[in-house]
């Protein structure tokens, strides 16, 4: 099984401060643009460069200025979290993520990775100061940093989880994460959803998942009967 993990909302909790902070810096010194701030822009379950051309768009930046500005923003806002992401995240975790995440890279069969909005540099960096980036190799997962549209993140992180070129398959993955964006990218895939109600969103939020859970400590037990989830949502053609 292939078990993709949300960071934001999931693993880590309030990390996303520094984090919304170095975005708005990043979007500042390659367009210019000022951040409204999130009651304009929401960032949950979205990449950093879908939120980063939302604000733009808002400032007037013009699409093919935004498209232009692209890597530069990726390389400015990961320099801009490196200075204001806090040497030490750990106060940040989500309960039991530390335990659990060790009970279930434990399992025979069992694959951690990620799929995160997240630029990968932020991710890693959060992941590495939270003591989680020994669960979640590098060369594996999905990141904002390979694409805008959430949706194209788990075909990636499946690809990159596979043999001989052949993607992980769709039957044995399974995302984990806490915003309804996590849900629509799991099925957009054609692959399972369980949702965790320790971010933003509420369970009725959530119910389009195949499980919602309140926290991660009851994600092992039900992952010992994947028949306690319901048959995946067909890929889109």
């Amino acid at each position: 099984m292939l078990l993709l993990f949300d960071i934001d909302g999931t693993l880590l909790l309030r990390a996303h401060v520094e984090h919304r902070h170095a975005l708005a810096d990043a979007v500042r010194e390659v367009w210019g643009a000022t951040d409204p701030g999130p009651a304009a822009v929401p960032a949950a379950g979205r990449t950093d460069g879908e939120i980063a051309r939302e604000i733009c768009l808002l400032e007037g930046v013009a699409a093919d200025r935004i498209d232009a500005g692209r890597d530069d923003f990726r390389a400015a806002c990961a320099r801009a979290y490196a200075r204001r992401c806090p040497p030490d995240l750990r106060d940040r975790l989500a309960p039991h993520a530390v335990d659990v995440l060790s009970a279930l890279a434990a399992r025979p069969g069992v694959r951690l990775s990620l799929v995160t909005g997240n630029l990968e540099a932020v991710a890693r960096l959060k992941l590495d100061r939270a003591g989680l980036g020994a669960f979640f190799p590098r060369g594996q997962g999905g990141f904002g940093s390979d694409a805008e549209d959430r949706a194209e993140l788990p075909a990636i992180a499946r690809r990159r989880a596979g043999d001989d070129g052949i993607p992980y398959g769709r039957a044995r993955t399974v995302i984990v994460g806490d915003t309804p964006n996590d849900i629509a990218c799991a099925h957009a895939d054609g692959v399972r959803c369980v949702a965790v109600t320790t971010g933003p969103y509420g369970a009725d939020a959530l119910g389009a998942a195949e499980a919602v859970v309140d926290g991660l400590d009851e994600l092992p037990a039900l992952l010992v009967s994947r028949r306690s989830a319901r048959t995946p949502k067909p890929a889109r053609p």
